[in-house]
């Protein structure tokens, strides 16, 4: 006697009517009894050849249901975060980078000093040398030095 062992614990499912699970069986019993409905309906409208094709039209996503995973997700989990993604979720996230202490510290700084505020490691650009306030500061340097 052989006992099949899944490599995987949450990969066990447990079968209940002709090797099916609960789940399986529920959809496949529901897509059955969909396609007997729609068959005593449209057969004597529509006639015999159209009507299978219809009933097998309409039970084949009951039947996919039950058997489909997705992710480890089942169809309606699948299709619930499918809802919640494209119409629950705001597409334009807003969520920023703020950090509140800086924001108070460099107001701080720039009440009590009149300079601004500058934390060290941040990428702002330094006024370069080239620019006139600071060749003015240098050349006020040098007149001091002279004088």
């Amino acid at each position: 006697m052989e006992v099949k062992i899944n490599k995987e614990i949450m990969d066990y499912s447990e079968t209940m009517f002709f090797g099916l699970s609960l789940r399986q069986f529920f959809f496949s019993a529901f897509a059955c009894g969909i396609a007997v409905l729609i068959y005593f309906r449209l057969e004597p409208l529509l006639g015999l050849e159209t009507t299978s094709w219809i009933c097998i039209v309409a039970a084949f996503p009951f039947a996919v249901t039950g058997f489909l995973k997705y992710n480890g997700m089942t169809a309606e989990q699948f299709v619930w975060a499918w809802i919640k993604y494209v119409f629950l979720t705001p597409k334009v996230l807003t969520i920023g980078n703020c950090n509140y202490y800086y924001a108070i510290a460099s107001e701080a700084a720039e009440r009590s000093t009149g300079k601004a505020f500058h934390r060290r490691g941040t990428r702002q650009k330094r006024q370069s040398a080239k620019s006139p306030k600071v060749q003015g500061v240098k050349k006020q340097r040098k007149d001091k030095k002279r004088g």
